[in-house]
């Protein structure tokens, strides 16, 4: 993680990080002005908040109460060496807490992750550097050595060599990678999770059978979603880059609706017009930039090339951003790489959702297969060690397709996790759905999976394959495990040269009846595909485009950013359409509007429900503010301070709108049970002398919204960086 400090006034300093800010100072006695905690007061307490974490983890998975246990740090310094300490912690348990959980709760102490550090004995490298922000690798402690030259299959250069390269092109973007987690907690199965620094939205995760085949992965994964602007999906770009020449790539087209809201010539095809508008109700609005909101501009369509003929068709960046997610996207260290690890993605989703929504059930790996494979077969093993029983099955529904399954089963909690994966070679593909099972997961994280059902409609319902395409916790159905199985176990084999293995999984696509669209982009340094199958490789249903668009941000965006500034007449506006829109009452602004607010702030957890809340205390339509503060308090899972603030405000509420309560007669005990400065703040709101407390002012130019500042900085990088390729072939 990096930590950026600012030198305030006197010995003051300011550490940034993540959406985190944190203060120190130094005692009067030496100098300081004794304002806030020293460095090495906040090091000392991160030792005591950390065994404190792993203490109230241990007693919630238990449904243990904390409320009487406490844990207290004390440092002893040896009076010779005061860089010799010991750190005392003692925890105090009730009587009534079992032998077993008072082991288990020392144990968890012993896990402490700033306890691990210290105990391991960090290394630490100071030098002067001529760009903090320079250095692709500064934060990559796993460095490959150079001088090794590791081959495995479905690359075409040695990891070492892929990850240099791509750091380089990182580099040379202005963007440096740091990696905040890696787990290895099953022999041969490796994952981490990397990020940009200065902007921690852009992430990515990786896995392999390697340290270095994760950490490739990752960075591959990053390249990828870089070009294909998928860090940015359904995020507003900001006004410079919504008015630049181009928004997303400079061989984007815009087209202009035709009459009565009618859908452009020049954007699709007959075949995907088929798909995408079979009724003939999309309309031209439906497609507006959601990232630019330009609807004056037009729709802003991408280029793609038909692979049956070679001709170029322009999609609609809208529909590819509301349908197709992550999906069909890959690097490589070359294009028929890249099409490979992009098709065979494609062949794992479609395929888990014909299984899942078809609850099919598939044949067992036999054993003899699996001991060909000793490395995969160990971290199997390993698994059950552990405790949960793995099923490994040939997903390829009879060799028609390279895809595997690894499902894992949680005796402990009944829940189920089935993990695909795909690749023309047997032993990748399995190696892969092994991998992706444990990516980023811990043995506590799966606890966490759903239980198996025979009710078909939870098991096709639309919004269940989106959670199995996103992290692969959807539920399954119980049909899945009978032993009566649909197919044949097929060991089969698609493999070859890379460009034998892409022409297979296109011709596999192509004896479907599926036609294949495809961009390249390699102005970045790296070979980079995105391939659209339309009416095979969508993750969200088509009527989406109608129903459920992302650029409905369009109709909300600049009301609720200027919310501060609208009259009553245009607050009693937007607070209409919102009720009339139908939107669920508990969708976050965030998602509604594309702007990344901080998380901590009343701004980063407001709803629908509470903006609508506040708008009717700002009109004083005081019945209507109640019947929503009632809700909010149903269903509230916003902070403890929030939720005393709307409690204050039912009772207030609830008073000024019954003749014969006096608020004055309730006030004094008000203040003492909520205190002097939320009642203030609600008695304001409902008087109408404060409004929309709690929500910091901004605009369209996103004034003092930092996290989603940085974002935008990330994207003009990369949209600078399309600009200067763009004038070197011109």
């Amino acid at each position: 993680m990096e930590i950026k400090v600012n030198f305030l006034e006197n010995l003051r300093l300011e550490a940034k990080f993540d959406d985190f800010t944190v203060i120190t100072d130094q005692p009067i006695r030496y100098k300081g002005d004794g304002s806030a905690p020293s460095p090495f007061d906040y090091f000392l307490a991160s030792s005591a908040l950390c065994a404190a974490y792993f203490v109230r983890v241990y007693c919630l998975s238990r449904n243990i109460p904390t409320h009487n246990i406490r844990l207290s740090q004390n440092n002893i310094v040896d009076p010779e060496n005061r860089y010799n300490q010991i750190f005392k912690i003692q925890v105090e348990l009730p009587e009534d807490i079992s032998e077993k959980d008072r082991q288990g709760i020392l144990r968890s102490i012993d896990r402490c992750t700033v306890k691990k550090v210290v105990q391991t004995g960090p290394e630490f490298q100071i030098e002067v550097v001529e760009n903090l922000d320079e250095d692709a690798q500064a934060l990559l402690m796993a460095r490959p050595d150079s001088g090794q030259h590791t081959v495995i299959e479905g690359k075409d250069l040695p990891l070492e060599q892929t990850i240099a390269n791509m750091t380089g092109i990182l580099e040379e973007l202005g963007m440096k990678i740091e990696i905040s987690s890696w787990r290895n907690i099953v022999p041969h199965v490796w994952s981490l999770h990397i990020r940009d620094a200065a902007s921690p939205m852009c992430f990515t995760n990786g896995k392999g059978a390697t340290k270095e085949a994760a950490l490739c992965s990752a960075l591959g994964e990053f390249i990828e979603r870089l070009n294909c602007n998928f860090f940015y999906n359904d995020q507003y770009f900001g006004e410079e880059i919504a008015n630049a020449e181009f928004v997303h790539y400079p061989n984007e087209k815009w087209f202009t609706p035709g009459p009565d809201d009618a859908l452009p010539e020049g954007i699709l095809d007959e075949y995907c017009l088929a798909i995408y508008n079979p009724d003939g109700e999309l309309q031209g609005s439906n497609l507006i930039d959601t990232n630019s909101g330009r609807a004056d501009r037009g729709i802003c369509s991408l280029p793609f090339v038909r692979q049956s003929d070679g001709e170029v068709v322009y999609f609609p960046s809208n529909l590819i951003e509301n349908l197709f997610l992550s999906n069909g996207m890959s690097a490589g260290n070359t294009l028929t790489e890249a099409q490979v690890q992009c098709l065979s993605e494609i062949f794992e989703r479609a395929v888990k959702k014909e299984i899942i929504e078809k609850e099919i059930a598939l044949p067992d790996v036999p054993r003899e297969v699996l001991e060909t494979y000793p490395e995969i077969l160990e971290g199997i093993e390993a698994l059950e060690k552990q405790g949960f029983p793995i099923l490994v099955k040939d997903a390829s529904l009879g060799g028609r397709f390279p895809v595997m399954c690894v499902t894992l089963m949680n005796p402990r909690t009944g829940g189920v996790f089935a993990s695909f994966g795909a690749h023309p070679n047997f032993r990748v593909a399995l190696e892969r759905s092994l991998t992706e099972l444990m990516q980023g997961r811990s043995f506590e994280g799966l606890n966490d999976m759903l239980p198996p059902t025979f009710n078909s409609l939870a098991v096709t319902e639309p919004n269940n394959f989106v959670e199995h395409f996103i992290d692969s916790t959807g539920v399954v159905s119980w049909r899945f495990f009978s032993s009566k199985q649909d197919y044949e176990f097929c060991q089969w084999d698609f493999s070859g040269t890379t460009e034998e293995e892409a022409d297979r999984l296109f011709g596999i696509l192509k004896e479907m009846g599926k036609e294949v669209y495809m961009a390249v982009y390699e102005d970045l340094g790296a070979p980079v595909c995105r391939i659209l199958v339309p009416g095979y490789s969508e993750v969200y249903p088509v009527e989406d485009l109608i129903w459920d668009n992302t650029n409905k941000a369009l109709d909300y965006r600049e009301d609720i950013l200027n919310i501060h500034r609208l009259s009553d007449a245009e607050l009693e506006d937007l607070v209409e359409r919102l009720e009339e829109s139908q939107l669920d009452n508990y969708m976050d602004i965030i998602t509604l509007i594309g702007i990344e607010f901080d998380e901590n702030t009343v701004w980063g957890k407001l709803t629908i429900l509470e903006l609508k809340l506040l708008i009717y205390l700002a009109l004083q339509r005081h019945e209507e503010a109640l019947e929503l503060v009632e809700q909010f308090l149903q269903y509230n899972d916003n902070t403890v301070e929030r939720g005393l603030f709307y409690r204050a405000m039912q009772a207030v509420l609830e008073i000024s709108l019954d003749d014969a309560l006096e608020l004055s007669d309730y006030l004094p005990n008000f203040k003492r049970m909520f205190g002097e400065e939320t009642m203030e703040a609600v008695v304001g709101s409902v008087q109408g002398t404060v409004r929309f407390h709690g929500l910091t002012r901004t605009n369209m130019q996103l004034e003092g919204l930092d996290k989603h500042l940085r974002l935008i900085e990330s994207y003009k990088k990369l949209h600078a960086a399309r600009a200067a390729k763009r004038l070197v072939r011109t």
